[in-house]
């Protein structure tokens, strides 16, 4: 069954013969119920399905989540199907799950995270390893493109809300040259003033608690549950929302935050920074 087409069913079988009257009283907009119904795109967030089928009268649990899990599967096949053919193992499934978070935690130690990478310092990155890996100019064009597309979480309409954590470390690494880290900089600068990012930086002379491997924990409405991100060797995305596993990597991830600089102290270290790459 395609999603879209059985909501534009229910909604006419509902009696609303504009998107205008189906979304009223909801956070769906008409365009985006429109792209979800031609199938163009998904639902950020499950709880806006309910919303709607509420609105369209389905209230029958079984119903409902029938087609809350026909939702997720579509997480799979969203905006980001377009670059499947250069996207590693699980990234289709990550992003969809990252396109539909409520909220973000990140902690990444050996480049800049990135949902906060320049356009500039993607492409530097992508094309280091391009010889090593073995990746094709289209892979690197269309990587970036990705990585970009992928940060209009940030600034939507309804923003996801991030903390990320990362590593002086990394932010003192020249990747590309000193005019792109500069405008790196500058750019998480920008972001830290954003009231849906929370940016801290972990200091290379503190004794405290850190984990030698990036991982993301994305927060979601109930009743789905949080999952736990970290990135393989290969480049693919491994998954888990094991309740142990959760509880671990929140631990890591306190423990990473209790050791940062203190948020409000991290834009004039970025600025310092900045003078002394």
């Amino acid at each position: 069954m395609q999603l879209g087409k059985e909501l534009e069913r229910l909604r006419e079988k509902a009696g609303f013969k504009s998107l205008k009257e189906a979304v009223k009283g909801t956070d769906i907009s008409e365009s985006q119920l429109y792209r979800v119904e031609r199938g163009t795109s998904a639902f950020r967030r499950a709880a806006d399905l309910v919303a709607l089928l509420t609105r369209y009268g389905i209230t029958d649990q079984e119903d409902v989540d029938f087609l809350v899990e026909i939702h997720r599967d579509s997480l799979n096949r969203g905006w980001w199907s377009t670059y499947s053919r250069t996207m590693p193992s699980g990234l289709a499934m990550y992003i969809g799950l990252e396109d539909g978070a409520k909220s973000i935690r990140a902690w990444e130690p050996g480049v800049v995270f990135g949902l906060f990478q320049t356009e500039d310092y993607a492409r530097a990155l992508f094309e280091a390893g391009k010889l090593v890996e073995e990746q094709t100019t289209e892979f690197v064009k269309r990587g970036v493109a990705l990585r970009m597309e992928r940060q209009e979480i940030l600034t939507r309409e309804n923003p996801v809300e991030i903390r990320a954590i990362l590593d002086e470390a990394a932010l003192r690494r020249v990747v590309g040259s000193r005019e792109i880290m500069l405008k790196q900089i500058e750019r998480l600068i920008a972001l830290a003033a954003l009231d849906n990012v929370t940016l801290q930086v972990l200091p290379m002379n503190t004794s405290a608690y850190r984990a030698h491997f990036n991982f993301t924990l994305m927060d979601f409405e109930d009743p789905v549950p949080t999952v736990v991100q970290m990135d393989m060797a290969d480049g693919a995305s491994n998954l888990t929302d094991k309740d142990t596993e959760v509880w671990r990597f929140a631990r890591r991830f306190d423990a990473l935050r209790d050791g940062a600089i203190p948020v409000g102290e991290t834009p004039k270290f970025l600025h310092q920074l900045s003078r002394e790459i």
